[in-house]
């Protein structure tokens, strides 16, 4: 139960004193005045100057209704001065939510920063976003002439599988990281596709794996391309991310799904409805993803 008969300023000002017991959403922190008072400017500044009024929970804590997992980010660099985020943070869109209610115009200065530098596939997203994906592929029937020589030719015959994604995502930058992980192989080397339309969230991913039996001229002759993805690893270098890729070639509907999972999967999403069988995901028709 909270006690809200806050007390005036002069009263309020006058019975803060270190150190400071919190209670932010239910978490319980202890601190200073020194810290919190420290962006003089902010709410927090405001709120143990005794501008603002503060509420007290029936153990005495001062109480503030917000979210209290992410403010020992906040109280962490409010003491340091130094935004301290640990690997694979993904509570980053609530930490600026959290920071620009408190208006802590330093720390949203060092979250822009620490955007900036992460890559995008170690960056949080948004909670709830949604992946929706539709998979198709045909079999059809090449006719070709092989050449064995001057005025001779052997006509043939190949089955080629064309496959198709339609694929639906709310979150725009999940779809920039998939445009970077997979690539079309053509006869002018690798190109990376591009959403449907810059309003639209859309991606449609077309390939034609090449088959043993049909030459390369012929499958270039086609306008066929493959589809490739790349597994970058992340390391060190004076500071900076170096990004190795390693193309590797996806034959099969049911490869595409595998990857596009560890995709998904690492970026916090969990898979929420498969058509038509639940237990069959590689060899689905349709999946939606949520992230969690």
């Amino acid at each position: 139960m909270l006690n809200l008969n806050s007390p005036d300023d002069n009263s309020n000002r006058n019975s803060l004193q270190d150190p400071v017991s919190l209670n932010v959403g239910g978490e319980i922190y202890t601190t200073t005045l020194g810290t919190l008072t420290r962006c003089r400017d902010s709410m927090l500044g405001a709120m143990f100057n005794g501008q603002i009024p503060v509420l007290r929970d029936n153990q005495g804590h001062v109480f503030i209704d917000r979210d209290g997992k992410v403010f020992r980010y906040i109280l962490n660099y409010l003491r340091s001065s130094s935004l301290d985020l640990p690997d694979g943070f993904s509570e980053l869109a609530l930490l600026r939510r959290e920071a620009d209610f408190f208006q802590i115009r330093p720390l949203l200065e060092e979250i822009r920063h620490y955007e900036a530098s992460v890559p995008l596939s170690l960056r949080g997203g948004p909670l709830g976003a949604m992946i929706i994906v539709n998979v198709d592929s045909k079999v059809r029937v090449l006719h070709f002439n092989l050449r064995h020589g001057p005025e001779n030719y052997e006509l043939r015959t190949c089955s080629v599988r064309a496959f198709t994604v339609d694929l639906f995502c709310t979150w725009r930058a999940f779809l920039t990281l998939l445009c970077e992980r997979f690539s079309y192989r053509t006869s002018q080397g690798l190109t990376s596709p591009h959403p449907c339309n810059p309003r639209q969230n859309r991606l449609k991913l077309e390939w034609v794996p090449r088959p043993v039996e049909l030459p390369q001229d012929q499958y270039d002759k086609q306008h066929y391309r493959g589809l490739t993805v790349s597994d970058p690893e992340v390391m060190p270098s004076d500071d900076i991310l170096n990004m190795h890729r390693s193309p590797c070639e996806i034959t099969s509907m049911q490869g595409f799904v595998e990857e596009l999972l560890k995709v998904s999967l690492a970026e916090g999403f969990k898979v929420d409805l498969v058509t038509p069988d639940s237990a069959e995901i590689l060899n689905c028709t349709s999946f939606r993803l949520v992230k969690c």
